[in-house]
C-alpha cells in the first residue's frame, strides 16, 4: 500500500486513539462513577455553562452530537437525577437542560478519577508535546477547545 500523505494519517490516528481512550475512560467511569465519558462530557459543559443550563441544542453542537442524539443519552440521566429538563420560559419549544446538585457531586468525584487516568494515559508524554497537541485541537475544533 501507498504511504499516506501525513494529514490523512493524522487524522486516521487521532480517530483511533479517541476510540481506545474513549473505552478506557467509559469503562473506568463507568464502574466507579455510573457514568460514561461522554455523559461526563454533558455535565462538564453544562456546569460551565451559564446558569449551568443549556439549550439541547447547543449541548448537541457543543459534544458533538445530533440534538435526537442528546435526547437519548439526556433521557436516562435525567432518571437517575443528574440533570433535569427545563422550559425555555420565552419559547416553550426550546428545551433547555440543567445540571443538578447531584450531578455537579458526581462531576467532581469523576473528574478526580478523570485527572488521574489522564496522567496514567499520557506518562511519559513530555510538556512540549501536550503543549503542541494542544495547539493542533484548538487549530481545528475552534471553539471546542477547551
Amino acid at each position: 500500500m501507498n504511504e499516506l500523505p501525513k494529514e490523512m494519517s493524522f487524522i486516521i490516528n487521532l480517530w483511533s486513539v479517541n476510540s481506545i481512550i474513549s473505552k478506557r475512560i467509559d469503562a473506568s467511569l463507568g464502574t466507579i462513577h455510573g457514568i460514561g465519558f461522554t455523559e461526563y462530557m454533558i455535565l462538564f459543559h453544562l456546569n460551565n455553562s451559564h446558569n449551568k443550563t443549556m439549550r439541547r441544542i447547543d449541548l448537541a453542537n457543543s459534544i458533538g452530537l445530533t440534538a435526537s442524539g442528546i435526547t437519548r443519552i439526556v433521557s436516562p440521566m435525567e432518571k437517575i437525577g443528574v440533570v433535569s429538563k427545563e422550559q425555555n420560559k420565552r419559547d416553550a419549544r426550546v428545551s433547555l437542560v440543567k445540571i443538578t446538585t447531584a450531578g455537579e457531586v458526581i462531576l467532581g468525584d469523576a473528574t478526580l478519577s478523570l485527572k488521574q487516568n489522564s496522567k496514567r494515559l499520557l506518562e511519559g508524554v513530555s510538556e512540549s508535546h501536550l503543549t503542541n497537541a494542544l495547539e493542533i485541537f484548538k487549530f481545528i475544533g475552534k471553539d471546542v477547545y477547551v
